[in-house]
């Protein structure tokens, strides 16, 4: 008989297992890539998460017999529905063997959660929104993720889709290289950024050695460049440190790029290493006792990159800002060695940023989505 109980966080031993479950699920898949025990735990942990100064989530585990059958949290995230006006829910960190009786009595403890907070509508996945690792893949399963972003089976679909969830928006992933880029693309760049000097317009690397300054100027653009977004929710200051944190250790300067203009930082683009060339080989994702080593080593070897946020703000779009960021950054990639990487995520609905992309010789090659369900 299956059984769902709830995971008290402040419990060590029963927050470890929530975190640990999908390692056990896929420990033979060789696509699957764990994350960092210490970031999942920072992040899970209301006491040091700062998703929890302004919202709340609750964790559920699904047994039988005491097998652990799948987890899943249910997400209020307060912040969204202040910013969107909608009684929204979100559900995440969803993971679960292919069983429909598993899955529907985590999604019934999910929404007996959410409906007496006043939702109408849940969401997901999302861990803990969109500013997160977010969304189910739906295509392409057969390579491993890219840093930042999500793994599953291909069942979950069925699963969710079984449960009376539809599709609420997909999320498009870029495969790009240096190769596919058109043979003129670094003239158009050149050309753009000349255009955009005689505007007042210049774009400029990152300065770690003005981290903090760097980290204020990146998060207004962030959230006045994405608020249009299906999904999105402004960042607090908080969370911004806290990703920023955990990033800080894989950041490389020359592929962060900030467009200015008369001192004003009105467009950013932030592409990292691809740390799941390493995190792939690191047991349970733990770095102790010999997982510290494999991280090391590995970071010299990352031969790909994700663009993981680029955006400007609304009345600098159309100028070509984005093209020159995407230019700027295959640029720096061919001279520390990246020969691949994945602009990523994409609204399927985001003409401008689709379009740039496909113009720099990008091509769909993984999808995500996000599912929803009335309440």
């Amino acid at each position: 008989m299956i059984r769902v109980e709830r995971i008290d966080p402040a419990n060590r031993r029963k927050l470890r297992a929530f975190i640990d479950f999908p390692h056990d699920l896929y420990t033979a898949d060789p696509n699957y890539v764990p994350m960092l025990y210490l970031e999942q735990e920072a992040l899970l942990n209301p006491k040091k998460s700062p998703f929890f100064l302004h919202s709340a989530a609750e964790y559920f585990m699904a047994y039988d017999n005491g097998r652990p059958l799948g987890r899943i949290a249910a997400i209020l995230n307060r912040n969204h529905i202040a910013f969107t006006g909608r009684q929204e829910g979100f559900f995440g960190f969803f993971d679960v063997v292919n069983d429909a009786r598993a899955a529907a009595a985590l999604f019934e403890a999910a929404e007996q959660w959410l409906r007496p907070q006043g939702v109408v509508k849940m969401i997901g996945p999302t861990n803990f929104s969109t500013n997160e690792t977010c969304g189910l893949l739906v295509e392409n399963f057969d390579q491993p993720p890219m840093v930042m972003m999500t793994y599953n089976a291909p069942y979950y679909g069925d699963l969710l889709e079984r449960q009376g969830f539809v599709k609420h928006i997909d999320l498009l992933c870029y495969w790009i290289t240096p190769d596919d880029a058109p043979p003129s693309l670094q003239e158009t760049g050149h050309r753009l950024e000349e255009r955009l000097a005689k505007q007042g317009i210049v774009i400029r690397k990152m300065n770690m050695k003005r981290f903090k300054e760097e980290l204020e100027q990146f998060l207004p653009v962030y959230n006045a460049s994405w608020a249009e977004n299906t999904g999105f929710v402004p960042m607090t200051e908080a969370e911004i440190r806290q990703i920023a944190k955990d990033l800080r250790p894989i950041i490389d300067p020359e592929l962060v790029f900030f467009a200015e203009k008369e001192g004003q930082t009105i467009g950013v683009s932030l592409t990292i290493p691809n740390l799941n060339e390493v995190l792939i080989r690191l047991k349970r994702g733990r770095l102790f006792p010999w997982g510290i080593f494999h991280l090391l080593l590995g970071l010299r070897r990352i031969r790909t990159a994700r663009v993981v946020a680029l955006g400007t703000l609304k009345e600098y779009r159309r100028l070509g800002i984005d093209v020159c960021f995407y230019v700027r950054t295959l640029r720096a990639g061919i001279q520390r060695g990246i020969i691949a990487g994945e602009a990523s995520w994409i609204l399927e609905n985001n003409t401008l940023m689709n379009r740039a992309l496909e113009r720099i010789g990008g091509r769909v090659y993984r999808k995500y989505r996000l599912y929803e369900k009335t309440l």
